[in-house]
């Protein structure tokens, strides 16, 4: 398992589902779990969508809510017409009555979401994706129906986990942890992030133009924020990891996230972006 990636023709067939049989919101301290990930990547968003426009009069959807960061962000700070936070289950997002940000709780992947109204195509000037699709074993499908909710002259942004780092790290167990996890998350909820590089082709498939694409790379340093959010991802995880793994390997790899001589580098996040063409 050592550094290896995850095969995704591998013949378990995962049936379970995040937030449910991983990450549940009822689980103690998953909302500050969830923090702790939109903290360390909550300036790259932001400036991502700044720059591509994102200001008052702006229809925008946040798929995958979460905390509701992006959400509250866009609908205090932007001041954007409207936002419809979507999340399984988005008790942690803080929508306000009356104001600008609304929440829905629907699963991405639920076939009805097609004849809401709320979600008519075409519909929104933003739709916002970070950290979800990477989750579904459909991703596909459910890219495209996101593509399908932006309007003409819109965008589509999409962001998830791409780990280039962790494979090549001289920390044993560190390194052995986070492949650990890569391959539990695949196998019990089927994570897989081995096509996350394709989306800049995926979205121009789908007919978006001005496609574009970054990726963010952070340090791993005791006090950031990256940091806590693996500690408290692998502490969620414990049992599951600690049978993949070497007796008190889990132990070693979490004390070297809090030691004076961490000098690593997270995985990280890519993010792409399309337009709806006009007319």
């Amino acid at each position: 398992m050592d550094g290896q990636p995850v095969d995704p023709t591998a013949p378990s067939v995962p049936s379970g589902h995040y937030g449910t049989d991983l990450f549940s919101p009822d689980e103690t301290g998953e909302d500050e779990r969830i923090d702790y990930g939109a903290l360390a990547y909550d300036a790259t968003s932001r400036a991502r969508l700044t720059a591509l426009g994102v200001g008052p009069g702006w229809r925008c959807l946040d798929v995958g809510a979460g905390t509701g960061t992006i959400s509250r962000w866009l609908a205090e700070e932007v001041g954007v017409d409207e936002v419809l936070a979507l999340d399984r289950d988005p008790r942690f997002v803080g929508a306000r009555p009356g104001g600008r940000l609304r929440t829905m709780t629907a699963d991405l992947t639920d076939p009805a979401l097609t004849a809401d109204p709320a979600l008519a195509p075409g519909r929104f000037d933003l739709v916002h994706c970070r950290f979800v699709l990477m989750h579904l074993r459909r991703h596909a499908d459910a890219l495209a129906r996101l593509a399908d909710w932006v309007a003409p002259g819109g965008w589509l942004v999409v962001s998830d986990a791409v780990d280039l780092t962790t494979p090549g790290s001289p920390q044993v167990a560190y390194r052995r942890t986070m492949a650990a996890m890569w391959q539990v998350l695949h196998d019990r909820i089927g994570t897989d992030i081995t096509w996350v590089t394709r989306y800049p082709h995926l979205l121009h498939e789908l007919g978006l133009r001005e496609v574009g694409a970054e990726v963010v790379v952070p340090p791993l340093t005791v006090d950031a924020p990256v940091t806590a959010f693996w500690a408290g991802t692998w502490r969620s995880m414990r049992d599951a990891l600690e049978t993949a793994l070497e007796p008190g390997e889990l132990d070693r790899a979490l004390g070297y996230l809090a030691s004076p001589a961490l000098a690593d580098l997270s995985p990280g996040m890519i993010t792409a972006w399309g337009r709806r063409p006009r007319g």
